[in-house]
């Protein structure tokens, strides 16, 4: 019986939780944790009523590794499914080596105080886990993790040589708050707020945020958006693991009232990471705001729409250019319905759990740190068809997937 500790419990740990328990011939006991406790026990209460298994919920810093070490010993956890916040990678990843335990994660490792997105940190511990005869999966979330199978399938499939990538990430819900945050709000917003590096001729090239822009029209009545261009962690290992490819670039939709609350709030200040002082006591203006948006685990009841995440990939194939679209659609009340989220974090928890299930059932599990499209992408292909993010492949004219535009 295979045994998981799931770290963190916000609306992505909920997904997770969920989906997981929902497949009880690979996860047999299942315990979730978080510094929060009670947040565990209410995810728990939902996933017995929703699924009428038993999870068992911990409290656990996951910033300290003696103690996450005595509760992966405690609980006999083969494998750590990490969906806390990505400044506790290295933590874990070391708790997971101290303990003998297997570890993956859904984002890629960045220091609290610099807003810096690396996977260097991680990938140096590439001999460690290999001595050790144990496996780390990085970045099984969707994007990083859907996106970058996506990349590696049409590889196998469709390419001999991949020569541009543009991952575009449409949320087409309405949640109706005047301004929130898909998921956590200090990680989103120090995404947005990056300088954006896309790949060009063998470098990243540097950009100002989101100074990029351009019209979308996603398939299936989606809609059309205006998407944006910036930095995402996947465009540095895809890039490094798919040589041929000459132009990586992450593109992501936003509203105009999402972008005019957001200048607003850097204007004034609200978006710094670092200390400030406020009558005596140090408050990182980005935490405090953090605590007064809404949470986005509470946005799944209102919100009302669809995503449409993909891949529209360019290379040559027997000599000869093409073009395909590897997308998948999500339906945000359809997702509630079912465990209770938004389609955002269930977007990234869905993959988590079948990631985790690659690994359990052992076709990816060999010693050492991997990112997901080091692996063969056919099991991971076909469970996302069977549990909830069915996806679709068409072929594009180049010229038109060149220009992003998609009918």
């Amino acid at each position: 019986m295979n045994k998981v500790l799931i770290i963190g419990a916000g609306g992505v740990g909920n997904v997770v939780a969920h989906k997981c328990a929902m497949v009880p011939e690979v996860f047999g006991e299942i315990t979730l944790a978080s510094r929060t406790v009670s947040k565990c026990e209410a995810i728990a209460a939902e996933v017995k009523k929703r699924t009428g298994r038993e999870i068992a919920t911990a409290q656990v810093d996951a910033d300290h590794v003696a103690e996450t070490v005595e509760l992966i010993r405690k609980t006999g956890a083969r494998l750590l499914i990490n969906v806390a916040l990505p400044y506790q990678d290295l933590t874990l990843m070391d708790a997971c080596l101290e303990a003998g335990c297997d570890y993956m994660d859904t984002a890629n490792y960045e220091p609290k105080d610099e807003a810096k997105f690396e996977y260097s940190w991680q990938w140096a511990y590439q001999e460690r886990f290999e001595k050790a005869g144990l496996s780390a999966l990085l970045g099984s979330g969707f994007d990083p993790g859907v996106t970058s199978v996506f990349t590696a399938w049409a590889l196998k499939h469709h390419f001999d040589e991949i020569h541009t990538l543009d991952i575009i990430d449409v949320n087409g819900g309405d949640h109706g708050r005047a301004f929130a945050t898909n998921f956590n709000p200090e990680i989103n917003i120090r995404e947005v707020t990056a300088p954006c590096r896309h790949w060009e001729e063998g470098e990243f090239v540097e950009t100002p945020a989101m100074s990029e822009h351009r019209e979308f029209m996603c398939p299936e009545g989606v809609g059309t958006y205006e998407i944006y261009r910036m930095y995402h962690e996947e465009l540095e290992s895809l890039t490094k693991h798919l040589p041929t490819i000459k132009r990586a670039q992450f593109w992501m939709s936003f509203s105009p009232n999402y972008l005019k609350h957001l200048e607003v709030l850097q204007n004034v200040g609200m978006t710094r990471i670092d200390p400030v002082n406020y009558n005596g006591v140090e408050v990182v203006p980005l935490q405090f705001l953090k605590a007064v948006l809404p949470d986005p685990g509470d946005l799944g009841q209102s919100t009302k729409g669809r995503t449409c995440i993909g891949n529209v990939i360019t290379g040559i194939k027997d000599g000869v250019e093409k073009a395909v679209y590897v997308y998948n659609i999500c339906d945000h009340e359809e997702c509630f319905a079912e465990v209770g989220s938004q389609a955002i974090s269930y977007t990234t928890g869905v993959p988590a759990m079948i990631g985790a299930k690659q690994m359990l059932e052992g076709g990816w599990s060999k010693p050492g740190v991997w990112n997901i499209e080091q692996h063969d992408p056919e099991g991971f292909m076909s469970d996302l068809n069977a549990h909830g993010l069915p996806w679709k492949c068409v072929e594009l004219g180049v010229d038109m997937a060149k220009r992003l535009a998609v009918v």
